[in-house]
């Protein structure tokens, strides 16, 4: 006869990849605009953010300036927001951001 074992933990078929802590710098060309490419980050890519700094003009519709965001995100899909930002003529820079603890 077999027995169920309750101490037994059932892992989940995916794994998950460490998250990093990035801060990136995307420069706005006019090419997309700005509400534009914060709906993409979070709701295409799944991205939650929060913006740091931006310094956005509006040229008829069109959306200059930079943008700095935090983002916790594993490599795959940074690199899938990367291939987005590249695709669209955006300019980005990714900066890791270490954030020293005290205990």
């Amino acid at each position: 006869m077999i027995t169920s074992n309750p101490t037994l933990q059932v892992l989940p078929n995916t794994i998950s990849l460490p998250k990093k802590e990035l801060i990136l710098e995307i420069e706005l060309n006019g090419k997309m605009k700005f509400e534009h490419l914060m709906n993409a980050v979070y709701n295409q890519f799944g991205i939650c953010h929060k913006v740091l700094s931006a310094n956005v003009e509006y040229v008829n519709g069109n959306s200059f300036g930079s943008v700095q965001l935090y983002i916790n995100v594993n490599s795959e899909d940074y690199q899938q927001l990367e291939f987005y930002l590249n695709k669209n003529k955006l300019l980005n820079t990714m900066v890791e951001y270490n954030c020293r603890k005290y205990f």
